[in-house]
């Protein structure tokens, strides 16, 4: 496939829809042409065209939070791009890690009920706190004191949990099991390590 087979709006733009690799946190929605789609694929970072503007722009030129591109998949109508990212930073102009985060919905959408669904949230909340890095937050302690602090902690939480299972408490092991996955996952975050492949691990290991 290369760029002649794509689908250019009359305007000459594709919509380009940014998630990142790791978390699959949607950050946001913009629009390339055939120049900013080709210099995207040549630097390795996102590159857009603003409407109002009228003109190309590198996301963190300026603000420093630039997107590192790992792939660039098309949709089945070759009209739009899905830009896989690792960012350096807030996606949103306001600071916030994505351009997504209110909602017109007053209730829990439909798949809060999913079991696995909780694991998405929590992975995106941590990638999150790495980018944003809120001053008052206990993940951003973690990433600011390093991978020997985040290392400590799994290596206490495993302990808890030996501690919990020898003693039959189910409810400590349930709370301890709980605080050994976020640890873990915050870990994977500053691995830049995304928890879908270590699930397509497990597929792989099942498989076999």
């Amino acid at each position: 496939m290369n760029m002649e087979e794509l689908f250019f709006d009359a305007d000459g733009l594709l919509t380009a829809v940014v998630q990142d690799a790791n978390s699959k946190e949607v950050l946001t929605v913009a629009y390339m042409n055939w120049e900013s789609l080709q210099k995207t694929i040549d630097t390795k970072e996102t590159w857009f065209y603003s409407r109002s503007r009228q003109a190309l722009w590198h996301k963190g030129e300026t603000s420093g939070n630039v997107q590192k591109v790992s792939d660039i998949r098309y949709d089945c109508d070759r009209d739009a791009l899905l830009v896989l990212v690792h960012p350096e930073g807030p996606a949103c102009h306001r600071g916030t890690y994505s351009c997504f985060t209110e909602s017109l919905l007053t209730e829990k959408p439909a798949d809060a009920n999913d079991d696995f669904e909780i694991l998405r949230t929590l992975a995106a909340t941590i990638a999150a706190r790495n980018h944003e890095r809120p001053a008052d937050s206990y993940t951003t302690y973690l990433f600011s004191e390093g991978v020997d602090k985040i290392l400590k902690k799994i290596g206490e939480e495993a302990s808890e949990i030996i501690i919990a299972a020898k003693n039959r408490d189910t409810k400590e092991l349930s709370w301890e099991s709980a605080d050994f996955i976020f640890h873990l996952f915050v870990l994977l975050e500053e691995q830049n390590m995304s928890v879908d492949r270590v699930l397509d691990t497990l597929r792989e290991r099942h498989g076999e």
